[in-house]
């Protein structure tokens, strides 16, 4: 598929990805700080793929939310040019769903194949995936074919360096935009000195952008030694973990910042995007390292929210007046859905409050193809939905039109489907007309399939010419007035 304004990976300073680290608060200040491109932490594929998507309009990001609410993935417009969604995977399927997912929302998608960590390896994820490269190749392969943005990896070196070098031309192949390589083995860990001479050999080897990774430890103190680890490994670019938790202002050409302003300002960013206040206190405390024991350090160890994290720094008083900015925000949110609703009350609409329950009726049967079926019987035009989404809570409402009589659902619905077929039940049961249920008895929609596929058989067996069922045309018409949903109107 054809790749749309790709994101560049020669000549950049890159945010590593950190588990814990690299949540949206740390991204968007290392963007501030000079950082070219940003990776989030690794997310599971398993864990992305019970996902939903959802607009925070409060907050204005794009969050993905596991089933239990919490947000598994934030992101915001700031970073969404620079923003690299970092997966563990070991399945392609997988893997190309959750790109789907998230693909519109970041610049390119990056697979784990570097974490040595038992939680990755035992799923046969991060460095689990060094020793097949049969997988490897699976899984960028379906991507780079199945997406339209740039597609990465990050692996740690093998035992040997031609190994090494013969795994990545290998996964070269597969159409990556860049790789970045950890200059470690899987056993290996940040006391280890980095293997500078291992990570020079690949980029020599290869065409596609190389990202050093791996300095911290011996290299980068500083702005200016990032340049220098550049230099040693002869890669395209470098990427940095651990020097820039500790400070993230090392992407400054002008020197770092002094840590208690760095604190400041990655605290502002996690008030004002609600980060967890367990996320954020992990964060700072990688950041305070050895002043964990200085008086300071031994308050933020003991906060138990955000507010008590804000106070700990002198920031008691930012934390309220943006907190109070949200709470205003909200509450305005609130009064356009409940203006949306009044737009809705039309004299006209006949209401009642149901909901669509599938296990009331019997399978693939359901009151829009009841109601489409009565409109045929009655020579009226068919149904015609029309279906709104509300932009606070994202929840549907649905108004049928049948016989030039609107029927709708006081009850908003999760999906577009869902409230549509409210709105059938409404329409269905002000006509007094049977809608489908099981407690109704005999189904006169299933008893006519029933004769229809008899018919079908019968025809075969004399060899006519099958024409598609009725009741699969009706599945379709039913299924058209889900293509396009309105929103509400502001």
């Amino acid at each position: 598929m054809t790749v749309n304004t790709p994101l560049c990976f020669r000549g950049k300073k890159i945010l590593a990805p950190m588990v814990r680290v690299g949540t949206l608060p740390m991204r968007l200040l290392a963007l501030d700080y000079g950082a070219d491109i940003v990776y989030c932490e690794e997310l599971i594929d398993i864990k992305m793929l019970q996902c939903k998507r959802v607009i925070n309009e409060v907050l204005e990001t794009v969050d993905f939310v596991a089933p239990n609410e919490r947000v598994v993935f934030r992101t915001c417009e700031r970073e969404r040019h620079h923003v690299v969604f970092q997966m563990g995977s070991a399945d392609a399927e997988r893997a190309l769903a959750v790109a789907k997912l998230v693909e519109n929302d970041v610049a390119a998608i990056d697979i784990n194949m570097g974490c040595p960590k038992e939680y990755s390896t035992k799923a046969s994820m991060g460095a689990a995936l060094l020793s097949d490269p049969d997988k490897i190749e699976s899984i960028l392969t379906t991507l780079v074919k199945g997406i339209c943005k740039p597609v990465t990896c990050k692996i740690r070196i093998l035992p040997t360096v031609d190994d090494t070098v013969n795994l990545v031309k290998r996964i070269e192949k597969t159409g990556i935009a860049a790789i970045a390589v950890h200059g470690r083995k899987k056993e290996e860990r940040p006391q280890h000195p980095v293997h500078c001479d291992v990570i020079k050999a690949i980029s020599e080897a290869v065409s596609i952008p190389v990202i050093a990774n791996g300095g911290s430890h011996d290299f980068i103190k500083e702005y200016t030694d990032i340049e220098t680890f550049q230099k040693a490994t002869a890669a395209s670019s470098v990427m940095i973990a651990r020097a820039a938790m500790w400070n993230p202002s090392i992407f400054r050409k002008e020197g770092l910042f002094p840590l208690k302003e760095v604190m400041q300002d990655y605290i502002k960013y996690a008030v004002r995007y609600d980060n967890h206040y367990t996320n954020t206190k992990y964060c700072l405390c990688q950041m305070l390292r050895e002043q964990l024991e200085t008086t300071q350090g031994k308050k933020l160890h003991a906060a138990q929210s955000t507010q008590e994290i804000c106070e700990v720094f002198e920031m008691a008083d930012f934390y309220e007046e943006t907190t109070a900015i949200f709470e205003a925000k909200k509450t305005s949110l609130e009064t356009e859905t409940q203006n949306e609703d009044d737009q809705m009350e039309d004299p006209d609409v006949i209401k009642m409050a149901v909901r669509f329950d599938k296990r009331e009726y019997p399978p693939q049967i359901t009151p829009k193809m009841y109601l489409l079926e009565w409109c045929r019987k009655e020579k009226h035009p068919q149904p015609v939905y029309e279906t709104f989404q509300r932009p606070l809570d994202r929840l549907f409402c649905s108004v049928v039109t049948v016989a030039e009589q609107k029927y709708r659902s006081t009850l908003w619905d999760k999906s577009k489907k869902l409230a549509e077929q409210a709105a059938a039940i409404v329409c269905l049961r002000t006509l007094g007309v049977p809608e489908g249920k099981l407690c109704e008895g005999e189904n006169r929609l299933i008893n006519k399939r029933k004769m229809e596929d008899r018919e079908r058989l019968s025809n075969r067996d004399h060899g006519e010419d099958l024409a598609e069922p009725s009741h699969k045309k009706a599945n379709f018409i039913e299924e058209t007035s889900d293509m396009n949903v309105p929103k509400m109107p502001r």
